[in-house]
């Protein structure tokens, strides 16, 4: 919503109404690079407001990473039992950002993190159904049988998951790799179907999220998504423009 400029400086405390209005007069106040004259209007939540070439209202930056979570460190920003945590692998940012859903201690791979609420709400959403798919070593009896059962869903919290879609990578007397996708990343969902199943995980690793892919990002490391990441990852929860 469009004020009167000078009320708009004064809000936000950068000084009184009367000063606000003594700069602008003297041509000491731009709105999106045009400088004001008493009389301008803008708004607060659009328009771009400098006082003497400084920012009345400093945007917060959101920044989305993509990091490689090593198995042995638990999802959390703080853990009250010393373990290792996902806030130590990205320390070298500044703005504090949060991991976007989970990956248990003993699971690796793909996990976001961000400061952006209504993207890491958007993931988060079950009625998304963004997939996501994992690397799965296996080992036991009657794998495949047990392979097949995978497949079929499981009640977990009272409900029935949906199918997830189980493609074999490897099998053979030593054991088998999977690629499994599932769509909604209910607790413990996969390990829950192998230990349903029978069978030990001996690795779980997450490779892709929604249109994001790990690559050849190394165990521990983190970077920030880029432009058409971002772009893409919008696209797929249904929002607009960009971070």
């Amino acid at each position: 919503m469009q004020e009167r400029l000078q009320k708009i400086i004064a809000a936000s405390g950068l000084m009184s109404r009367r000063a606000a209005e003594q700069l602008i007069a003297a041509g000491k106040v731009k709105v999106n690079g045009i400088t004001a004259v008493p009389g301008t209007k803008a708004d607060p939540a659009e328009d771009n407001i400098l006082v003497n070439g400084r920012p009345v209202f400093q945007r917060e930056k959101f920044v989305t990473v993509m990091l490689n979570k090593p198995a042995g460190v638990v999802t959390t920003l703080h853990d009250e039992q010393g373990r290792p945590t996902v806030a130590s692998l990205v320390s070298g940012i500044r703005e504090r950002i949060y991991p976007v859903g989970r990956l248990d201690m003993y699971s690796e791979g793909l996990l976001l993190l961000t400061n952006d609420g209504e993207l890491a709400n958007a993931m988060m959403h079950p009625a998304m159904e963004i997939p996501k798919t994992y690397t799965l070593v296996i080992k036991g009896e009657g794998l495949d049988a047990a392979i097949g059962s995978l497949s079929r869903p499981i009640e977990i919290d009272g409900r029935l998951t949906t199918p997830a879609e189980v493609k074999i990578v490897r099998l053979d007397d030593q054991g088998a790799e999977l690629a499994v996708t599932i769509h909604e990343g209910r607790n413990r969902q996969i390990r829950r179907l192998c230990e349903r199943a029978g069978v030990g995980v001996v690795t779980l690793r997450r490779i892709k999220e929604g249109p994001l892919a790990l690559g050849s990002l190394k165990k521990g490391c983190w970077r920030e998504l880029t432009d058409e990441e971002m772009r893409q990852l919008r696209h797929a929860l249904h929002l607009g423009g960009t971070a």
